[in-house]
């Protein structure tokens, strides 16, 4: 359906800006037009930090959701007012650690983060996060978990992560996204995933 693609892109220059856990580059570009020849050359900034994973523990048996709740330093910045707390409702996540793949990563955050294995690894979508400067893609998985095994306290010490661990009903944390009070892209989008397709996890 789409009509260009990557060689309708000339990159004039990349420019590092900043190098570290949020690497910055400034681009200069031109791109061609849908009503024909080329865009002027114009600069666009873009933030690389790298790829995630996120992954949604259910447990079908007794129809619960295991959720996350920790500090995120993002939502401390972005507060509008006081009563809103930098302590987010999410579901496991992380970062790629050299050439895992996707499921490397999910299996083992599953592990760190919630103290949770799982042998039925479903992958739900991939989307990017904000491509409008920032080249990050999550991919996001359902796993079937046994949620009486969860941990209530986990995370890395070494990577700062102090994680309080919920075992909570379906329904109670879709009223959670409802209310407002599940508020980050990549746990809203994966639950919503989960509303429209929760029928063939329960088929299983």
């Amino acid at each position: 359906m789409q009509k260009f693609s990557q060689q309708d892109v000339r990159i004039i220059q990349k420019e590092p800006l900043r190098e570290g856990f949020l690497s910055i580059h400034k681009l200069r570009l031109q791109h061609k037009l849908f009503e024909g020849d080329w865009s002027p050359v114009f600069e666009r900034e873009v933030m690389d930090r790298g790829h995630a994973v996120v992954v949604l523990p259910y447990d079908p048996k007794r129809d619960a959701l295991v959720v996350l709740e920790q500090f995120r330093v993002g939502a401390l910045l972005a507060a509008a007012n006081e009563r809103q707390s930098p302590w987010l409702l999410e579901f496991v996540a992380g970062m790629y650690d050299g050439d895992e793949s996707a499921e490397q990563v999910a299996h083992r955050e599953l592990f760190e983060e919630a103290g949770l294995t799982t042998e039925r690894l479903h992958f739900a979508l991939s989307y990017l996060s904000t491509p409008g400067g920032c080249t990050e893609e999550i991919s996001i998985y359902i796993a079937e978990v046994d949620s009486s095994r969860a941990l209530r306290h986990a995370g890395l010490a070494s990577e700062h992560e102090d994680i309080r661990v919920h075992v909570l009903p379906y329904m109670d944390v879709v009223q959670l996204l409802e209310q407002g009070k599940i508020n980050n892209a990549a746990s809203v989008i994966g639950l919503q995933w989960l509303q429209l397709h929760k029928r063939r996890f329960e088929d299983l």
